[in-house]
């Protein structure tokens, strides 16, 4: 071995290295920085722009809340699917900009689940709207999940925007008789309900509907009762595309996809709940339209494939718009 072959053999034994000084030590580690970028997500449907929302995300004990079932099956189906309890959930809302109209589908928590929730508004603005720029709110139901960022302290959050929402819902969550008979744990619903919409029920922003209701060009209502009475999602197309906001047909995919049978605690009609997810997802998988779900994984955006009994999630490409 000549001089020269040596010597580079010992230097890179030693760690010498040309410009660095012999025995360097490393560094501290970087500080972990644990926070994602703003959650927001971005498509075309057609000539529709499509932009998903993420009001946040918050683990929660399904192996509780899931119904037709049993706790140690929902434990043993989310194992599967590598999804240690409690579940974290995901909490969508769907901006679809026609050209014409700023519709926004659903305003998430708002300030009533805590701090891992009511991101709307900071997710809207980081993806280059406005609240004042929103000109329609169609609301898939009652629950405070979805109509929590309404409202703040009484004001409307979004206060150029018409809330629209089907009338048996309204009639259902906005009644004082149906408050006062609520079980105690159910109570913060209706009040939720009645504080979020009366700020625009004052203000005659408020326009409730009655079932499958076309609402603007390419956006029509579709009647998905169950979950709640006036349950609904939103049918989207252009150019041939499709769409359906469905609400909450579904709330934890690693579950209901295999078994859509399971319902959930909160449903009002469990059963009826049940056969509406059964006919979507058949409709759904044949037919090949793309959903966007208030609780799949964010984005929330992607297809039905039939699976054996049940059916499996193919969740859309990321995609950077130009």
């Amino acid at each position: 071995m000549t001089f020269a072959r040596a010597a580079l053999a010992m230097a890179i034994a030693l760690g010498i290295t040309a410009g660095a000084a012999p025995f360097d030590t490393a560094h501290a580690s970087a500080p972990m920085a644990k926070t994602n970028a703003p959650g927001y997500y971005r498509m075309m449907l057609g000539d529709f722009e499509v932009t998903a929302l993420s009001d946040g995300t918050t683990p929660l004990p399904f192996e509780k809340l899931l119904t037709n079932t049993t706790p140690e099956k929902t434990r043993q189906t989310l194992a599967a699917a590598f999804q240690l309890p409690p579940y974290e959930l995901s909490f969508n809302a769907f901006l679809v900009n026609t050209g014409d109209k700023l519709v926004l589908i659903d305003t998430g928590a708002g300030h009533l689940f805590g701090a891992n929730l009511g991101k709307l508004v900071e997710r809207l603005e980081a993806s280059g709207y406005r609240p004042e720029q929103v000109d329609e709110i169609y609301i898939t139901h009652m629950h405070p999940d979805h109509v929590g960022g309404l409202s703040d302290n009484g004001k409307r959050v979004f206060p150029n925007a018409v809330v629209r929402a089907d009338k048996r819902d309204a009639d259902f969550w906005l009644s004082k008789a149906n408050l006062d008979k609520a079980a105690a744990d159910e109570k913060e619903h209706f009040e939720a309900a009645v504080a979020s919409l009366t700020p625009y029920i004052q203000a005659d922003h408020f326009k409730p509907f009655n079932g499958d209701t076309d609402l603007i060009p390419g956006v029509r209502a579709m009647a998905l009762n169950g979950h709640t009475p006036g349950h609904t999602g939103y049918v989207v197309e252009s150019k041939g595309q499709k769409m359906v906001v469905w609400g909450d047909v579904m709330h934890v995919q690693a579950v209901q996809l295999a078994q859509p049978s399971v319902t959930i605690h909160f449903d009002v009609d469990s059963h009826t709940a049940e056969g509406v997810r059964e006919k979507l997802l058949a409709d759904a998988a044949k037919n090949g339209y793309l959903i966007a779900g208030e609780h799949m994984s964010f984005p929330g955006l992607g297809h039905i494939q039939k699976n054996g009994t049940g059916y499996r999630w193919l969740p859309v490409s990321y995609t950077e718009l130009h």
